[in-house]
């Protein structure tokens, strides 16, 4: 798949977030990459041979205080080779890109990944 198509399938990703959540993710960057480097994989411990879909860089929400201001913005990767190889076909990935952002974006709001796994997108 091409990365602008990638793209195309990650923006209509985040089209799909409610209203009332939009306005807390303005300053959070998305990005997209191929690949996590080594250190992003080491950072969230992920084992030779595991797939890491997305990342969520930051403070979560939840954990803010006015003492907060002058941090570096929140970023959510998205790693489009990770996710390709774990779909078949182009309608997997749609669904896989969609689930990916909805799980990154709960770690803004504060979900962990038992809370995660609850609302199915784990």
């Amino acid at each position: 798949m091409s990365k602008q198509r990638f793209g195309e399938l990650v923006e209509a990703a985040l089209a799909l977030v409610p209203e009332a959540f939009v306005e807390y993710l303005e300053e959070v960057a998305v990005e997209v990459r191929d690949r996590p480097t080594p250190r992003q994989l080491k950072s969230v411990g992920t084992r030779r041979g595991n797939l890491l879909l997305g990342l969520y860089h930051g403070r979560p929400r939840t954990q803010r205080s006015v003492e907060d201001s002058g941090a570096l913005p929140d970023v959510i990767y998205l790693f489009q080779e990770p996710i390709e190889l774990l779909c078949n076909q182009e309608d997997e990935v749609i669904e896989q890109v969609r689930k990916t952002v909805l799980h990154e974006i709960g770690h803004h709001f504060g979900l962990g990944e038992d809370d995660l796994d609850e609302l199915g997108y784990a």
